[in-house]
């Protein structure tokens, strides 16, 4: 059952996410094994509420009850704290990884509240609705990941969520028009009206150079989470923080990517090549390596307070008092 649950949570990495996938062969084995299986868990659980496979294609033509299947996944959540045997190989994975690691239940729930947020339909007025939901989908997967990795301090868990904020913005730019496609938006709506395209006109080729103001708009939003994650990587294990760094080097890269295209942006899926990648790869070795030269308590440095705060995070104030200008 072992070597099948493994299997299955490789499969799954490698045909979701090949840019997290090259990241992840950095940890060292019993890290990048517990990994995998949290991913694997995640993806499931995205494809399961979306009627999907590995988030391409439909699993069946029928209506898809999105609430309904959302339900079975925090009754299955449950199962899984409490114990009880799991026949699903996602939540014989989960299991195995969030009893051993003693991850939060509150963060594998936040995290299916944020596709609840899609079942629902719901519409991001402000950039902080925008980070509210990359919170629950992208933010407390760094939490879990964290903890995986055996971060247990609040102040590095905050730049662990800001990791997953930035990589869920570069993701929110990449894929505009293909979201749009299936009805969603994830965009402000203040940042739509400001550009003059109606939130029902979002993929049409006649707003293409508008759009890609409003997705370089979102890319230098992440900078700063991405630099806020950076001063984390100290706190991780070696291989670890060369994994993560690493997987902060490509995901960046895709934002920046995204903007260097402009109006074409959407031609193809922005992403980055294997020469690229290995460049990418080296350059978090070295940042990995330059963490271990400091001498800082590597969760002291302030983190920046117009970031936006997790709930439940060292600094966990009223956003009004941490305004970031759009």
């Amino acid at each position: 059952m072992s070597e099948a649950l493994m299997d299955h949570a490789t499969r799954t990495i490698e045909v979701g996410s090949k840019s997290f996938a090259a990241a992840a062969r950095l940890f060292d084995p019993a890290t990048r094994r517990s990994v995998l299986m949290l991913y694997a868990w995640c993806r499931h659980c995205d494809d399961v509420v979306d009627g999907q496979e590995l988030g391409f294609q439909a699993t069946a033509p029928a209506p898809h009850d999105g609430a309904a299947a959302l339900a079975l996944l925090e009754a299955e959540t449950r199962r899984a704290y409490a114990g009880e045997p799991m026949q699903d190989p996602a939540f014989a994975a989960f299991q195995e990884v969030a009893l051993r690691h003693h991850i939060d239940p509150r963060f594998a729930f936040d995290h299916l509240a944020g596709f609840a947020m899609d079942v629902e339909g719901a519409r991001y007025e402000t950039i902080d609705d925008t980070l509210r939901y990359c919170y629950h989908v992208a933010g407390v997967v760094g939490l879990m990941m964290a903890s995986i990795m055996g971060a247990r301090d609040p102040r590095v868990l905050d730049r662990a969520c800001d990791l997953g904020l930035a990589f869920q913005l570069t993701n929110i730019a990449r894929d505009i028009v293909a979201d749009a496609g299936i009805g969603r938006c994830y965009l402000p709506a203040q940042w739509l009206r400001e550009a003059g395209i109606a939130p029902h006109e979002l993929a049409e080729p006649r707003h293409r150079a508008a759009l890609a103001q409003v997705a370089a708009r979102l890319v230098d939003y992440a900078e700063p989470y991405y630099d806020s994650a950076r001063d984390g990587i100290a706190a991780l294990p070696l291989r670890s923080a060369w994994a993560i760094a690493s997987a902060r080097n490509v995901y960046r890269q895709i934002g920046i990517e995204v903007k260097r295209r402009g109006a074409r942006a959407w031609d193809a899926r922005a992403g980055t090549g294997k020469a690229t990648k290995l460049w990418l790869l080296a350059k978090g070795g070295a940042m990995a390596l330059a963490s271990r030269l400091s001498a800082r308590d590597p969760a002291a440095r302030p983190r920046d307070p117009a970031l936006w705060p997790r709930p439940g995070g060292a600094v966990d104030v009223p956003r009004a008092a941490h305004a970031r200008p759009a």
